[in-house]
């Protein structure tokens, strides 16, 4: 996608795609042991793309047992450092030369406008596997103080078999924010990827064996949530779960724990993020275009996107007409259209529940300013266009519970204590922002807030460089940064008596 591409050859492009449609397991594409396959349906049009590989128990089975035995043979999981540090560089040398690929798989798999697959899904994907195979030589174990005759040493060991579980809003780049430091540590994996989904992880399986990953290091398994994803939350060989997804089957990975062998559970649950405009913003056009943007990129179909916009009440009208006008530059458009800054909801059920939530949001008195509406119904796909409600409480139902769609609640606070109290009113905790040219309420507000990601006068800041997690019902531990490799390793404590001189 480096070079600009119009409409007629997307579309062309996007009709001679081999899709990849079946589970990957032990270095192969195989058939779900039942035969069963589901329809991989596009948001784009309702068509159906292809029939995808239905895996339940017996195939999370083989997968798992595939994981374990190459991770027994050590070939990945005792390769030297430089070694596995090469093969996931090829690894993403590779995921940048198909991005083109990846990018059309993603947008019509999705709904997510091709632009920002190209732009924005793929290439982090790509440099995410890069940036921690730079880190697999650069971890250093440990020496503790000790006497003498005495050598404490604390090192650092693969895991074994982890799941990971993700959802199908960033399908490729939630997959690699697992991958990355899992394969780093020596890991195998069995990647579920969401049912609504699964297309670009089928296609980068066969894609790290072509890099040189050991046959059963990847594995793929398709398939539903009660069933795959079940089976490999209660496996008794798989060591640790890591999830991206709702709080509810969240929940669920921490029961299947309990009953099984207590394997390590990381979750990423999402949130109900605050976007806080205070009165001494420094610049109301900036905030307007990032509270707009916040929302209703990838449709509102983000973890920490800013569904609260608490704004001081002396600016409050002035403001949502700002942020009124920069949504209405963002209305939904074919995903294949390079012009298209949003696209379609992923699938029918999810563009019900997000028009359910608008009804809700009406009925219990949200003054509709905007939007409301489901558009383009003649071309057979989900969309809903941009939506701002105002006069909203924070005890109403679409102020409390994650949408996962283009709905901004906008809440008025008379202050800036009114505002962080409201702003932390919530079992959430992912992600928040503030807008204030004070420097000591920038700070306050950020040591206040109850989240694991806050933005000064900006809205979706970071990098791989920084750790990404949440607060309470937003779940535990953190992606990206460093800090995600612990989650992949045993940490080993080896305490030497020396003998005499």
């Amino acid at each position: 996608m480096t070079n600009p591409m119009n409409f007629e050859q997307l579309t062309a492009q996007a009709a001679a795609l081999d899709i990849r449609n079946k589970a990957f397991i032990n270095g192969a594409y195989v058939d779900a042991a039942s035969g069963k396959t589901f329809d991989c349906i596009s948001p784009r049009d309702g068509s159906v793309l292809t029939k995808v590989a239905e895996c339940d128990v017996e195939d999370v089975n083989r997968a798992v047992a595939s994981a374990r035995a190459v991770f027994e043979k050590g070939s990945w999981s005792e390769a030297a450092p430089a070694k596995r540090k090469a093969i996931m560089l090829h690894f993403a040398d590779l995921l940048e030369k198909n991005a083109a690929e990846l990018a059309l798989l993603e947008s019509l798999d999705m709904g997510k406008p091709i632009t920002l697959a190209a732009r924005d899904d793929i290439p982090l994907s790509y440099k995410c596997i890069r940036w921690y195979a730079e880190a697999i030589d650069k971890i250093y174990d440990e020496i503790s103080p000790s006497g003498t005759n005495e050598i404490g040493m604390i090192t650092r060991e693969p895991l074994g078999v982890v799941a990971a579980v993700v959802p199908w809003n960033f399908p490729l780049m939630m997959a690699v924010w697992k991958l990355g430091p899992a394969l780093a540590m020596g890991n195998s994996i069995i990647l579920k990827p969401a049912e609504q989904s699964p297309l670009t992880a089928l296609r980068v399986a066969e894609i790290a064996v072509e890099a040189g990953i050991p046959e059963g290091v990847l594995n793929v398994v398709p398939g539903f949530g009660p069933t795959a994803g079940k089976a490999l939350g209660l496996h008794e060989d798989v060591d640790c779960v890591t999830f991206t997804g709702s709080g509810e089957v969240g929940k669920l990975f921490l029961q299947y724990s309990g009953q099984s062998n207590m394997k390590r559970v990381w979750l990423e649950c999402g949130g109900k993020s605050p976007n806080i405009v205070l009165a001494d913003c420094p610049d109301m056009d900036a905030a307007a275009a990032a509270a707009a943007g916040g929302i209703f990129y990838n449709q509102g179909e983000v973890c920490t996107a800013g569904s609260r916009l608490i704004v001081e009440e002396s600016i409050k009208d002035e403001f949502i007409e700002k942020v009124v006008a920069a949504g209405a530059k963002m209305q939904p458009g074919d995903p294949l259209d390079p012009k298209s800054q949003m696209g379609a909801i992923v699938d029918e059920s999810q563009m019900n529940r997000v028009l359910g939530y608008i009804e809700k949001g009406s009925s219990e008195g949200g003054v509709l300013r905007t939007g409301g509406k489901r558009v383009r119904t003649e071309s057979g796909g989900y969309y809903v266009e941009p939506t701002v409600f105002d006069g909203i409480k924070n005890d109403m139902t679409i102020a409390k519970e994650e949408i996962f769609g283009p709905v901004l609640s906008v809440i008025s606070v008379k202050d800036w204590k009114e505002a962080v109290q409201t702003a932390n009113d919530t079992p959430y905790g992912l992600a928040a922002a503030v807008w204030t040219r004070d420097i000591n309420k920038a700070h306050m507000t950020a040591k206040k807030l109850r989240s694991g990601l806050v933005w000064v006068n900006c809205w979706d800041g970071g990098s791989i460089t920084m750790p990404f997690g949440g607060y309470k019902q937003s779940g535990t531990g953190r992606d990206r940064s460093l800090h995600a490799l612990d989650k992949y390793c045993e940490i080993k404590s080896t305490w030497i008596a020396l003998g005499d001189a």
